[in-house]
């Protein structure tokens, strides 16, 4: 593969923004013919947890649902949604394994499709992309 085909990202945070940044980077780098990986670690780990709904930051958390009803009106896919497009995409997810010991985490708490992956192993990938992302 060309380093131009490839595309990673980094995400450290939970935020409802730090959701929607990797899926649309991710879902439109792939459309463009990109294999994209995109790695969650510290807080990002959240991210990928079954059943998490992710809040816009600080005081701005109490708008998150206006925001999802804002996004609704606009025909903007949900995060929910965007993750599956991302997945049919074949967008790659992976959850930091050291995050996921210092946050309790264990595999069955990921949303499906997530492959756990060591530093080591997200920067092999990284250093033969022409572009990585760093969100958080």
């Amino acid at each position: 593969m060309d380093m131009a085909d490839k595309f990673c990202m980094v995400v450290s945070e939970g935020g409802f923004d730090k959701a929607m940044m990797p899926l649309i980077m991710g879902t439109t780098a792939a459309s463009m013919g990109m294999e994209v990986h995109v790695f969650y670690t510290f807080f990002g780990l959240n991210l990928l947890k079954k059943g998490n709904r992710p809040k816009l930051p600080g005081m701005m958390r109490f708008f998150t649902g206006m925001m999802e009803k804002k996004m609704k009106k606009l025909n903007i896919p949900s995060i929910q949604e965007m993750m599956k497009q991302a997945r049919e995409l074949d967008v790659k997810f992976y959850a930091c394994s050291t995050s996921m010991t210092l946050m309790g985490m264990k595999e069955s708490d990921l949303v499906e499709g997530t492959k756990i992956l060591g530093a080591s192993a997200f920067l092999n990938l990284a250093a033969d992309s022409k572009t990585t992302l760093f969100i958080g």
